[in-house]
């Protein structure tokens, strides 16, 4: 049966060109000795490949697993190396027909079916690399729709076919114009590129949290700098890959100052509030800060643009950077710096009143997080008042008497177990009413 393909788009037609291109390479090989003795060597190869995989994969997991709690930097290396054994069965196949090959080519000079074989347990390699061993996102995400499908079509001999299509169809865009093939390269190495990025920068940022004879601020200056400083180079390398020159961004890069110019002038201005935020260092992470415009919270982050306040409620707050140096800014807390409060309570005007602040004292002084350095408990006759005489206990504890803290609380139940022990009334608001007129008879 013929088909007449003249009237088809061109597409169809180089598409059932390659059809019977295909039906007649598989015709050659089904009649010919030299391929079914290739077809022959893949099995074996295969086959010998299972048998070693078998063998090796038990001895070489013991072999690349450390001892348990072994976090040492030749353990990582094992472990880095031990999640590449799902590739052992497919490269030990190529393996082996690589040497068959050799052989084959001696005898029949030919080797296509088994070159064949070689691009398909390649193309299995792959699969498994991106199926198995691939945790990222995005990296997964690439090498499912792109590396998975070249290794598909190199298998079946089609990618510089395809390659040649992709490059012929040319995208015009203005004055520029490009092909699909650099879209896909353009995308392929700018996302390898970027992501070598970011993993550098997860990596350096680990690093240098765990320097802790740095100051939490200049930590987290060098995080910022090693980060501007990486992802700088990736763009630069991104750019010399692509072959790209630096002089034709000059009019984008004009047209951006200008824009930070006008546009974007608050942005600049808290990334730059940022900066000198990390170099003085009056505010890090773990402080507790309370701003003129009434924002309170504990620091939680600082960013380029902002810093995020985390209040005792669990809200978060984000404060631009500039707010911190142009507003006053109260910080409770330089990373565990002790702090003041005071516990009020009134006695009775029948209480000797000298004995008091021993009581009271002494009792305070026995809760645990109470401080006896840069003073000891505290306590202070305030004035006469209309029910009783009013005292206060000044005391000091590291931290801050909210959230997880409950410091007054905890001395008001010390100072009312402390009164009731020694008999001391707490006074209630007291008033003496005057009656004037008639004779009022109260039964």
């Amino acid at each position: 049966m013929e088909f007449d393909l003249a009237s088809q788009p061109e597409i169809v037609q180089q598409a059932a060109q390659y059809v019977l291109q295909g039906w007649d390479l598989a015709k050659g090989w089904l009649l010919s000795p030299a391929a079914w003795s290739q077809f022959g060597l893949l099995l074996v190869a295969w086959f010998l490949a299972v048998l070693a995989n078998r063998k090796l994969l038990p001895l070489l997991n013991k072999l690349l697993s450390p001892e348990e709690g072994n976090l040492g930097l030749l353990a990582k290396a094992r472990l880095f190396v031990r999640q590449f054994l799902p590739l052992l069965l497919p490269l030990l196949a190529f393996a082996f027909t690589a040497i068959g090959e050799q052989v084959v080519r001696s005898i029949f000079e030919s080797g296509a079916v088994i070159a064949f074989g070689k691009r398909v347990f390649l193309f299995i390699a792959v699969r498994a690399l991106v199926r198995d061993i691939i945790t990222d996102g995005f990296l997964k995400l690439l090498g499912k729709f792109v590396f998975v499908p070249m290794a598909g079509l190199y298998a079946l001999g089609l990618l510089d076919t395809v390659m040649e299509q992709l490059e012929a169809i040319v995208v015009p865009l203005g004055n520029l114009s490009f092909d699909l093939l650099d879209v896909i390269r353009f995308a392929v190495v700018g996302g390898i590129i970027f992501w070598l990025g970011r993993w550098s920068n997860d990596q350096s940022a680990s690093l240098i949290k765990k320097q802790e004879d740095m100051r939490p601020a200049t930590r987290q200056l060098a995080e910022k700098a090693a980060e501007i400083a990486i992802f700088g180079a990736a763009f630069l390398v991104f750019m010399n890959i692509m072959g790209i020159p630096l002089t034709s961004l000059a009019v984008l890069t004009g047209a951006l100052g200008v824009g930070i110019g006008f546009g974007l002038q608050k942005i600049a201005s808290n990334f730059i509030s940022g900066i000198i935020l990390l170099l003085e260092g009056q505010a890090t992470v773990g402080d507790y800060v309370e701003l003129d415009g009434g924002e309170a919270g504990t620091i939680v982050r600082m960013t380029a643009r902002a810093i995020i306040l985390e209040t005792f409620d669990g809200r978060w707050i984000v404060v631009p950077n500039e707010d911190f140096i142009v507003t006053r800014v109260v910080n409770f807390s330089d990373q565990g710096s002790a702090n003041r409060y005071e516990a009020e309570f009134s006695v009775s005007y029948d209480t000797d009143i000298n004995k008091v602040p021993d009581i009271i004292t002494a009792a305070v002084s026995t809760h645990p997080r109470v401080l006896q350095a840069p003073e000891p408990p505290d306590c202070e006759l305030r004035g006469f008042g209309d029910s009783g005489v009013d005292f206060a206990v000044e005391f000091w504890v590291n931290g801050l008497d909210d959230g997880p803290n409950k410091f007054t609380s905890d001395v008001l139940f010390l100072i009312w177990n402390a009164l009731k022990e020694h008999d001391i009334e707490i006074p209630y608001p007291q008033r003496v009413v005057e009656l004037k007129g008639a004779d009022i008879q109260v039964s």
